[in-house]
This record gives structure tokens, C-alpha cells and sequence, in this order.
């Protein structure tokens, strides 16, 4: 067993220790086994005056719902800037003050430990800090201290998040592609490369920190890649090429993987994404249309592979979360651009719809108001198209940028979208200059290049990951607003990807 090896599986070991130290008898008299709100120190405590706790930390910190819920608040508010409310199935509320984005909507259905929002200043605040407010009793006068509030359910604060009873999962969506990325539950990168001879494997040693060696992982050689997150925030990673779709997951949140296992036969593209009440669901293109297969249940098993009811051939398919928790699937080839969505939240989806015309490659992402955005490339460069509400869209804009190029976006830690783009000539990449506004000119952000793709560290800062015939590469925000160059993510290049 190599070092590296050995060290994970203690890290492994340690992770399924954790929730046996927490004391069951008062968590079970609660109403929930609560997660950890955030990451941080308390720079003030609860009184009748205060009435709640500060958890300060850098700004960009992820804030996490202490339990499973429903949100019923989610905006502007006097004195917070923007505030989040979530009602708990026990009937105890929580609220979250002060954020710089939010990632939930007013109807959401939360679990414990998802990510909500990113941690800020706005409001009356004289530095980045949660505001958590807590009503054990809604028809109280006063709101309750949540620090005993939060003990009674398991979490003892200060807190890390991801070592409660259900960690947090990974940021939605996660793109698919030659090259992954996705957060684990305990707030580390994972990076997946899918080289000649099969995918390639890198983690960060610590949450928004280094990186390791590359590892070998075998599995379809040449795939295309797609990853998502359990409901208990188990990563999953799928792998299709043209004779063979296989799948490999997470034996628990953070933790060691299995081995690959067959999931399917062979396509051209894939995308997973997570249903609303956390079951996933992935969809794969081939030569006759668009197929789906979805899990029974979540963290279970999955359904047999059933038609989409048709979609575009040989498409590259990109998966979106409307503002009301249905999700919509893109598919894009050389002739035509479709669409199609869940008619109703977990349920049943539409009949395809044409969307545009054909191109190279696109990307989705959500504006912080929640609305979907759709970027597609072409031999003219690149275009967008949004939505005016949750159900109606704008028509394509020129946005300018390289043609024919390979697309990835990554929503900036105050919720403004970043689009990146990597052709055969260069790099470039755009950004709103405020929150759901339009796009600035693209700047040059690189080289040429083969795969892009942009996830988000723990801290919030951007990472973006790009590949060539000479291997993997990335590139940080070293702020909110600078870049680091472009570097090896350890001692090698990893997989070379033409």
C-alpha cells in the first residue's frame, strides 16, 4: 500500500468515526441531527439584544443549512443586506444574515448540509461574518440561542463542515467533459482526467489548499466525463466512450472510491444532475437520440435506461436547474440545438423543443436571481441565451469570443457568472461586471488548448482546469478578482488529452 494510499484510508477511517463521538441521546430528542452553518470563529455571542451568533470568517466562506427544510425567505432584508429563512419539518426556523450570494431560491427544499449561500459584509456588518438566528418557538418573542439549539442536534460550535451527520454536498451543476471537478463533502477539489489509456485522478490535501500526484484509475480509455452528488454527499463519476459507460463512487462522503462497474454501452457525450429531492439522474447522447436513467431512490439504485423521447444524434448534452428546482437538458450537435424539462419538481419531462440552431459546444449556468443562462459555441464564436422568467427565454445574443471553442462557467463568489473558453488558438474569458447584468469584452485568459473546465474551492475562489497534448493544467483566483498563472497541479502534467 503506497503512503499516499495508507493516509486516505485513515483520513477514510476517521471521517466514519466522527458521527459516533456525537452524543445520540440529545440528538435524538431533537427534531433533526443538525449540520455545521459554517466554517469559522464566533466573534459574537448570543443575547436578547444580539439575538443570534456571528460565525466570522474570509469573505466567499460557504454557509450550509443546519438541516433539512424549506425555504421561505431568500432576499433582500433591512439590516442584513440579504437574509435566508429556512423552516425545518420539527417547526424550528433558522436564518442566515449578511451573505454576498445566495444559492437557494423561496420554495427550495433543502437538506442538511447543502450549500446556500457564501458568506459576506452586506447589511449593517463591519466585516464577513453569518448572522444564524434560530426560532425554537415561532410564536416567541425572542428567538433562541443557537449554540444549545444547535448542541441538542449534534454540532458543537465551533464547527467544521462536513463532519455532521449528512456532509455537504457538491455545488450544482457540475460540468461534464474530457476533464471534471467537483467539491467532496469535506470541501477538497477532485479533479478527473479521462487520457488514452483512461482516467486520471488528483484531490487537494486540504480544503482550497495543494494538490496531490496524479493517479491511475483505468476505466473507458478517451471517455467523456460527468460527476455529481449523492444526496448523502458521496461523489459519483461516469465515464462514456463509444463502447462502454462505467461508474465508480464514493464508498462514503470524502472517502475511498470503488472500483469501476458497468453502467451502460457505449454513446458520444453525457451530464448528471441531481433532482430536487437528491436522486441522480444522468443523460447520454448516441447515434439514435438522447437517453436517461435515473436513481430509484436517493443514494440507491437506478432504473433501467429509457428513451428521451428522441433529442439531437451524437449531441453534446449540458444539464440546468431552473429558479423552481426542475431540471432542463440542453443538447447541442453540428445541426441543431433541443431542449426539454421536468414538466413538475422530481417529475415526469417534456417533449423536446427546438432551442437554436447547430454548433461546437455550450455551457449553462445560474445567474444569482437564479435564472438559467445558456452559452453556445460556433464558427462565428460565441453566443447566449437567458431566461426572462422561469419559464420563457431571450432570443441569442452575439457574445463575441473564439470560435468553434470548447465552453465551462463558474458563478464568482458574489454570484456575478464567469464564462471561459479554449480553442486550438487561444484562451479568453468574460464576466458579468454586476449581478445578473450583461458581459464585459473577453480577455485573453491563456493559450490554446483542447478541454476547460471551472469549479469553485471551498473559499469560493474560482479554479479552472485546462488541457492540451502536454497534460492538465490550472488556474486560481489568488483574490476576487486576480489569477494565478498557469501551472502543473503537482509534480507532473497528468494525462495528455489531444
Amino acid at each position: 500500500m503506497t503512503a499516499r494510499r495508507a493516509a486516505r484510508l485513515a483520513l477514510a477511517a476517521a471521517a466514519l468515526l466522527l458521527p459516533t463521538a456525537v452524543p445520540a441521546t440529545p440528538a435524538a430528542a431533537a427534531g433533526f441531527q443538525a449540520s455545521c452553518p459554517a466554517a469559522g470563529y464566533i466573534s459574537q455571542g448570543y443575547t436578547p439584544e444580539h439575538n443570534g451568533i456571528d460565525i466570522a470568517n474570509a469573505y466567499g466562506t460557504p454557509i450550509y443549512a443546519v438541516g433539512d427544510g424549506q425555504v421561505t425567505a431568500s432576499g433582500p432584508a433591512q439590516g442584513y443586506g440579504q437574509w435566508i429563512r429556512i423552516l425545518h419539518p420539527d417547526g424550528t426556523i433558522t436564518e442566515y444574515g449578511h451573505m454576498s450570494e445566495r444559492d437557494v431560491a423561496v420554495g427550495d427544499h433543502v437538506t442538511a448540509g447543502q450549500q446556500i449561500a457564501l458568506m459576506g459584509s452586506e447589511g449593517e456588518s463591519s466585516g464577513p461574518h453569518l448572522h444564524l438566528r434560530v426560532w425554537a418557538d415561532p410564536d416567541a418573542s425572542v428567538r433562541t440561542n443557537p449554540i444549545p439549539y444547535l448542541a441538542d442536534r449534534g454540532i458543537t460550535m465551533p464547527c467544521t463542515p462536513g463532519t455532521g451527520p449528512r456532509p455537504a454536498p457538491v455545488v450544482y451543476p457540475a460540468q461534464s467533459g474530457r476533464v471534471v471537478s467537483a467539491r467532496s463533502a469535506d470541501g477538497r477539489l477532485e479533479v478527473f482526467a479521462a487520457g488514452p489509456n483512461g482516467a486520471s485522478h488528483a484531490w487537494q490535501t486540504t480544503a482550497s489548499g495543494a494538490w496531490s500526484d496524479w493517479e491511475s484509475l483505468g476505466g473507458p480509455g478517451g471517455a467523456q466525463l460527468a460527476i455529481g452528488a449523492d444526496q448523502d454527499g458521496r461523489l459519483e463519476m461516469f465515464a462514456l466512450n463509444g463502447s462502454t459507460l462505467q461508474h465508480r463512487y464514493q464508498l462514503h462522503p470524502s472517502g475511498l472510491w470503488s472500483d469501476w462497474e458497468t453502467f451502460g454501452s457505449g454513446g458520444h457525450n453525457l451530464a448528471v444532475g441531481a433532482n430536487q429531492d437528491g436522486r441522480l439522474e444522468v443523460f447520454a447522447s448516441g447515434p439514435v437520440g438522447v437517453f436517461h436513467k435515473y436513481q430509484t431512490a436517493p443514494n440507491s439504485g437506478w432504473s433501467d435506461w429509457e428513451s428521451a423521447g428522441g433529442g439531437p444524434a451524437n449531441s453534446e448534452i449540458a444539464l440546468g436547474k431552473a429558479p423552481d428546482g426542475r431540471l432542463e437538458v440542453f443538447a447541442l450537435n453540428g445541426d441543431t440545438f433541443q431542449h426539454q424539462w421536468q414538466t413538475a419538481v422530481n417529475g415526469t419531462w417534456s417533449t423536446w423543443e427546438t432551442f437554436g440552431s447547430g454548433g461546437h459546444d455550450l455551457t449553462v449556468d445560474h445567474n444569482q436571481d437564479g435564472r438559467l443562462e445558456v452559452f453556445a459555441s460556433g464558427p462565428v464564436g460565441v453566443f447566449h441565451k437567458y431566461q426572462t422568467n422561469p419559464t420563457t427565454w431571450s432570443g441569442w445574443e452575439a457574445a463575441g469570443g473564439p470560435a468553434n471553442s470548447q465552453l465551462t462557467s463558474q458563478p464568482t463568489a458574489d454570484g456575478r457568472v464567469e464564462v471561459f473558453a479554449i480553442n486550438g488558438s487561444t484562451a479568453q474569458h468574460t464576466w458579468q461586471g454586476n449581478l445578473n447584468a450583461p458581459y464585459g469584452q473577453w480577455d485573453t485568459f491563456g493559450g490554446p488548448g483542447t478541454e476547460i473546465v471551472a469549479t469553485a474551492n471551498a473559499d469560493g475562489r474560482i479554479e479552472v482546469f485546462g488541457t492540451s497534448s502536454a497534460g492538465v493544467y490550472h488556474k486560481w483566483q489568488t483574490g476576487f478578482a486576480t489569477w494565478s498563472d498557469w501551472t502543473w497541479l503537482n509534480t507532473t502534467a497528468g494525462p495528455a488529452i489531444s
